[in-house]
């Protein structure tokens, strides 16, 4: 193994050739999401019964419980149910969006998937869904820190301008965390930027109390009444590390976000910029695992999820 290498170098990728040896056809694809879903066994996603048989000819569907007697596949509840999509495009858009760390837009999966530029847009918020994970227990020390997504009020429309804003505009505010002990970010949009949330957002993150590094937001200094060590820096004064105290790393990941918004997306909407602080996020905790190893994780994700595109769009 060299000692100097680009990038993740020690993991395994797969090419674009690779990838479509490995899933030539929607029989090699189904049966990949199927050894995920039911490495057991089938199982009926409704009643969880093991006595299943196929169906002759697959309709309406592939699987017939003779418990419940309802018919399933293995896209039944996923978010891929009711969708019309195959499975091998599924697959392909686990792929792009597990290999490209700065986001996929639904105008290259349109043309990449040869489908409807609406349909992939709804196609990548579904797949979204499945880096959706609960980071509660983070193992400290960790560092803590926010950043303001959004354009510029004076560049807006009278019609979309907020009529109160923060220091930062009228940006939308995300407050992150990284542990230095396992490498791993949890981040979400908060609104107001307040002690309150704030503080609710490092406890219900934290396992127990534990050492905090932030820059000098006097909505951190309540942690210390809880129990938590708390260390800033001041980066208005130029300061930004001070023995263990920084938030670089934490920083490094809304470097790695906003490339994502000016570069790939150019917009995040309030209303959907949770689902792609989630995606970023996710993707970053399992950048140091295998192509194929971040495709299960996400196949394995998008089981007991649902979004009906009149939730997404309500």
């Amino acid at each position: 193994m060299r000692k100097k290498a680009p990038g993740k170098f020690y993991r395994q990728g797969i090419s674009l050739e690779e990838l479509m040896d490995r899933f030539p056809n929607e029989y090699a694809a189904r049966k990949w999401f199927e050894s995920i879903r039911w490495p057991e066994g089938r199982t009926c996603p409704h009643c969880a019964s093991t006595d299943t048989k196929p169906v002759p000819n697959e309709n309406p569907m592939p699987y017939h419980c003779t418990t419940c007697r309802q018919y399933f596949s293995v896209k039944t509840g996923t978010v891929m149910a009711s969708s019309n999509l195959k499975l091998r495009k599924w697959v392909i858009g686990f792929y792009l969006m597990s290999t490209n760390l700065k986001g996929v837009s639904s105008m290259k999966l349109h043309r990449d998937l040869k489908i409807t530029q609406k349909t992939a847009w709804m196609m990548g918020q579904k797949i979204r869904q499945a880096w959706n994970l609960d980071h509660a227990g983070m193992i400290g020390p960790v560092e803590v820190d926010e950043t303001y997504i959004g354009g510029k009020d004076k560049n807006k429309h009278a019609k979309k301008k907020r009529e109160r804003g923060n220091a930062y505009g009228v940006k939308q505010a995300v407050v992150g965390m990284k542990s230095r002990v396992t490498n791993q970010v949890a981040a979400q949009p908060v609104d107001p930027v307040s002690a309150k949330t704030l503080q609710r957002f490092v406890t219900t993150k934290t396992e127990g109390k534990t050492q905090v590094y932030s820059d000098t937001h006097r909505g951190y200094w309540g942690l210390r009444k809880q129990g938590y060590g708390l260390e800033q820096v001041n980066h208005s004064a130029g300061e930004y590390v001070r023995d263990m105290a920084h938030t670089n790393g934490i920083e490094s990941f809304w470097a790695l976000l906003k490339r994502g918004y000016h570069g790939t997306f150019h917009k995040m909407s309030v209303k959907h910029l949770h689902r792609y602080v989630t995606e970023f996020a996710g993707r970053h905790n399992i950048r140091t695992l295998d192509t194929i190893e971040q495709m299960t994780i996400l196949a394995q994700g998008v089981v007991g999820k649902r979004l009906p595109y009149r939730d997404l769009i309500a």
